[in-house]
């Protein structure tokens, strides 16, 4: 059941709406972001040349280095004295992304993450559990204010203190609980250190998102939690969590939420627009933020664009990783994501990994560090096995190293799943 009738409006309808924000937003964008108005003039194009929604790919494309070159605010749209918040990444690779937003942005962040609660299976006087990091992260304070709108009651617990968030969950007996995938499945591990059944708990519906993860830690998560699994889908330089989600009753990737984001999907080496089916780049264009417009903004992350099936609007495939996450091993493209899947059909491993790249002397070395379930029985008999799926389905060799339950470190947010030690000048990360 929809929270709002664009949900499932005809796509001549959702198409007719596009059209005529993405001319406001190219005209906006344009007319206020001088950075944004030259590169227009050097390529030649302006808002007016766009008669169809496939012009947009005549127009230049965003990237996170241009925020990062016009820190923090050459790329807002309106006076600072509109702005009514800011958030910004993390900036562990350099500067970080500022964003910012003007009221009616905020009114519309917490109206699509109230309808991606809503698609989840949640509903009004329900209590939600955030789980994710408050502060300038988007996380957080996206999740709450969402939940608040949609009228649920909300526990802002955000992330760490995974002791506590069990006893909260026992405690308080929330509904949903919205935190990242990583960090739901410490909460599951921290449950069976305390002898609970975490099936029992309250709990229905968990939405997950802020890094990619696949359908085996879904069927993990909802084993052993005893909910539904689904998948949010959100980046702060777009908006922040609710740009997609999955809806419960097909979970089946989540629905991008086309009345506010319009989608791509680029060749990412050659920049060149691919269509609906084929696996590429996701591409984001703003159709209705004020403060910070973005048009094409490359997200970086691989996947593809599906039709509707709950919703009339299109679908994200699981996100198969980022174009700048891709390790390139001994000339192999490898994505985390790969070892997750393969990991996860050992039954003797729990779901938490840690890949290590080495160049110690002239070729890469992969090793990939995992941990034992508790009673999960032969680490070396997992070993083995693992190792010989990775390089019969990946064509990697890679040394599987298996400590004790616990031993891969936890993280209240984000996961942090690769480690690659080879020298800058040398090191094959995609990008």
């Amino acid at each position: 059941m929809a929270l709002h009738a664009i949900e499932t409006a005809s796509r001549d309808e959702i198409t007719a709406l596009q059209m005529e924000r993405l001319r406001w937003s190219l005209r906006h964008a344009y007319d206020n972001v001088a950075p944004f108005r030259a590169r227009c003039q050097a390529a030649g194009v302006h808002p007016g040349d766009l008669r169809c929604l496939s012009d947009l790919s005549l127009f230049p494309m965003t990237t996170k280095a241009d925020l990062r070159d016009h820190y923090p605010f050459g790329l807002f749209a309106v006076p600072m004295d509109q702005v009514a918040r800011l958030h910004a990444s993390s900036g562990t690779t350099g500067r970080p992304t500022v964003v910012g937003y003007t009221a009616r942005d905020l009114e519309n962040w917490a109206g699509l993450v109230a309808r991606s609660i809503h698609a989840a299976g949640g509903r009004r006087g329900d209590k939600v559990h955030v789980a994710y990091g408050y502060g300038l992260f988007t996380g957080g304070l996206g999740a709450h204010y969402g939940a608040e709108k949609l009228g649920c009651t909300v526990i802002p617990m955000s992330g760490g203190q995974t002791e506590k968030q069990v006893q909260m969950i026992r405690d308080f007996k929330p509904d949903i609980i919205m935190v990242t995938p990583s960090y739901m499945l410490a909460i599951a591990d921290e449950f069976d250190r305390q002898g609970l059944d975490a099936r029992e708990s309250s709990l229905r519906i968990g939405i997950h998102g802020a890094e990619p993860w696949t359908d085996s830690i879904r069927r993990e998560i909802e084993s052993r939690m005893g909910l539904d699994a689904v998948d949010i889908y959100g980046l702060s330089e777009v908006m922040g969590p609710g740009v997609a989600n999955e809806c419960v009753e097909t979970k089946d990737g989540p629905h991008v939420w086309e009345d506010h984001f319009y989608p791509e999907i680029i060749d990412p080496v050659t920049g060149e627009s691919l269509p609906d089916g084929e696996v590429g780049e996701l591409v984001f264009t703003t159709l209705t933020k004020e403060a910070l417009p973005v048009i094409r903004y490359r997200t970086r992350d691989l996947t593809r664009l599906l039709p509707g099936t709950a919703r009339s609007m299109r679908r994200i495939d699981r996100i198969l990783g980022r174009s700048d996450d891709m390790l390139i091993i001994r000339g192999v493209n490898l994505f985390p994501s790969q070892v997750e899947e393969l990991l996860l059909a050992e039954p003797a491993l729990a779901p938490h990994y840690l890949l290590e790249v080495d160049r110690p002397r002239h070729m890469d070395e992969l090793t990939v560090r995992v941990e034992l379930r508790t009673g999960g029985g032969d680490g070396d008999q997992a070993a083995r096995s693992l190792g010989h799926r990775i390089k019969e389905m990946i064509g990697v060799t890679a040394r599987i190293d298996v400590g004790p339950p616990g031993c891969i470190e936890r993280s209240g947010g984000k996961a942090r799943r690769v480690i690659d030690r080879r020298p800058v000048a040398l090191s094959q990360s995609g990008g």
